[in-house]
């Protein structure tokens, strides 16, 4: 069992900059793929980011590509986004998760449903 808790969030500017962290629990959480979500209001949850056990291959959604970077500690058990250039229409609730990635799995379809997930962190950009 992985389980995984979300913080920083917090109400910035546009254009500013806002690094979320994700702690988990569970010593398989070192051999798991990790990834950030996100659900704003009256829309479904999107996938955002996600980094491989090792942080040896990333891949991100196009909306935050060159703006977000997804990076993990596996000392720490902790798994980081850092957003920058934020943007209103990032607004939403963020939400870490985490599952096993390799073989023949595709980012495209882990991004899918992976096995664990964080209760979110509000995360809001306006003036």
């Amino acid at each position: 069992q992985v389980q995984l808790v979300e913080s920083g969030g917090r109400l910035v500017q546009p254009g500013g900059s806002l690094r979320l962290s994700c702690a988990a629990s569970g010593r398989i959480f070192s051999s798991y793929a990790a990834g950030w979500f996100r659900q704003a209001p009256g829309k479904e949850r999107e996938f955002v980011a996600a980094i491989n056990w090792n942080g040896g291959s990333t891949y991100y959604a196009d909306s935050v590509k060159g703006r977000f970077t997804i990076s993990r500690d596996n000392a720490k058990n902790t798994v980081y986004v850092q957003m920058n250039s934020l943007k209103p229409e990032d607004t939403a609730v963020y939400y870490c998760a985490a599952g096993y990635y390799g073989g023949t799995t595709t980012w495209t379809t882990w991004a899918k449903g992976p096995d664990y997930w964080g209760q979110g962190t509000q995360v809001t950009v306006s003036s």
